[in-house]
């Protein structure tokens, strides 16, 4: 029987900035706390020519991706584009993973918004959609007045209300905001806060959050494939990796592999997916992954305005990335 944290709040957040403080108990339930342990691609959304959801190509797409043996899915977070569609269309993309996947597959959706209110808002209605857990980004439209005191606050109220577990989400290469260390191990003590995915690509700091967290049941998740075996090392429990979309399987081979302890062969295969990974996030972004989907047999496409496709060179470059490592 597993052990899961009750709390309740002492003290509200007060306008000198001091944190909210919980006090904990453990009180043993037969249900398991949410086990976030495994290797998530944080899918594309298909579009039309006319730059529609393309729903048929998203369902043809979890069809390949339920016989790869990831942990979930990552549903709306960058890759999915999610600041380009309403959100009527980012609730439905939900609602049709959940209804076109195994039951023992994950689903964690991205359910971020500048404010608190929408993002409460939202992550009731991925909830309602069938999601097992929220993503929720760090706000960033008034970065300089998101401080620790701020983003304590914003995730404190999304995490009291939400009816499913949440994952924190800094990625500051699109927010241009890195959540504070001192900021996740307070809200790592919240018992509706599991975890953190993290794709700063600062191993220093991710095993520093193990570290500092330890004490709690909280999960840290990579954020990208090219440091996924180093955040292994420092005790992360997995990896939301955007080459998932394209290198599934053998993801999910890297994992097995640092999981059991063979570091020699991770080593080995870790490098080669370095360069591809580079290409499909910080170097030629969501473009270049949806490019890189179609060559592996997956509906990637055009994204929607104003992301544009690649250039001719681009393109050459991102074949070489892949088949110089010995993918194409």
């Amino acid at each position: 029987m597993l052990c899961v944290r009750a709390w309740r709040s002492v003290s509200p957040l007060s306008r000198g900035g001091h944190s909210t403080l919980w006090k904990r108990t453990q009180s043993c339930t037969a249900a398991a706390r949410l086990d976030l342990s495994g290797i998530y691609p944080p899918i594309a959304t298909p579009f039309t020519a006319k730059e529609d959801v393309d729903y048929q190509k998203l369902k043809e797409n979890l069809q390949k991706y339920a016989k790869i043996p990831f942990k979930g899915l990552v549903v709306q977070g960058s890759n999915g584009e999610y600041p380009y569609l309403t959100e009527e269309e980012r609730v439905e993309v939900v609602r049709t993973v959940r209804c076109s996947l195994p039951a023992d597959k994950l689903v964690m959706a991205g359910s971020g918004c500048e404010s608190t209110r929408a993002t409460v808002q939202l992550t009731e209605k991925m909830a309602a959609a069938g999601a097992d857990a929220v993503l929720v980004v760090t706000p960033c439209f008034y970065k300089g007045k998101m401080d620790s005191r701020a983003l304590i606050q914003h995730f404190t109220k999304v995490a009291d209300s939400s009816p499913v577990p949440v994952v924190l989400y800094s990625v500051p290469a699109n927010t241009g905001l890195e959540l504070p260390l001192d900021a996740v191990v307070h809200l790592s003590q919240h018992p509706n806060i599991l975890g953190l995915k993290d794709s700063g690509g600062d191993i220093t700091r991710i095993g520093l959050i193990v570290h500092k967290t330890k004490s709690q049941d909280f999960q840290v998740l990579a954020g990208s494939a090219g440091f996924l075996m180093a955040a292994y090392c420092v005790g992360a429990v997995g990896g939301v990796c955007a080459l998932a979309n394209v290198l599934g399987g053998e993801l999910c081979e890297l994992e097995r592999l640092c999981v059991s302890g063979r570091w020699e062969e991770a080593r080995v295969l870790q490098q080669r997916l370095i360069e591809p990974n580079a290409a499909v996030t910080r170097g030629l972004g969501v473009p270049a992954l949806k490019q890189a989907m179609e060559w592996f047999g997956f509906h990637g496409g055009a994204c929607r305005s104003p992301l544009q496709p690649l250039k001719e060179a681009e393109t050459q470059q991102l074949r070489r990335n892949f088949a110089s490592n010995g993918w194409l």
